[in-house]
């Protein structure tokens, strides 16, 4: 979880740097980096304190792969907006580069969110044991 906060981080601050108040396209990309880095902090918490195990009633597999796929499709759409709207004749040739590295860092924060989603889902569905394999013992 922490290499997603980290990458987010990092798209939030480059676009955050640059003029993006002037192009309501990095209004979006900003929210969901927003948003999403602090909910991933959040169970980054919740994990590194255990509360999970407090609240055992909640399915925890489920909500993480749940989270993750809707991450996911949420910095799909940034990393296309925000890499749409970089434009390589902007009067600020340093808003150009900030801009083209924060397009990059939210297609490795995409990334990212799309694989954990994959194990997320592995973890949810528990591939690798299964009740009938778990019972098993080879007595040889």
């Amino acid at each position: 979880m922490g290499e997603k906060a980290v990458l987010g981080l990092l798209v939030w601050a480059l676009i955050a740097d640059t003029t993006y108040y002037l192009h309501a396209a990095y209004s979006w990309v900003m929210f969901v980096s927003i948003f999403l880095w602090i909910v991933t902090v959040l169970f980054f918490m919740t994990y590194l304190l255990q509360l999970q195990l407090k609240f055992y009633v909640i399915p925890w597999p489920l909500v993480l792969m749940i989270f993750n796929a809707a991450a996911t499709i949420l910095y799909v759409t940034a990393f296309v907006t925000c890499a749409a709207a970089v434009q390589p004749t902007s009067w600020r040739q340093w808003d150009y580069n900030r801009r083209a590295a924060a397009s990059f860092f939210a297609s490795l924060t995409m990334i990212t969110y799309g694989v954990s989603t994959f194990f997320s889902f592995r973890a949810w569905k528990g591939f690798g044991s299964n009740a009938a394999t778990s019972q098993v013992t080879d007595h040889m």
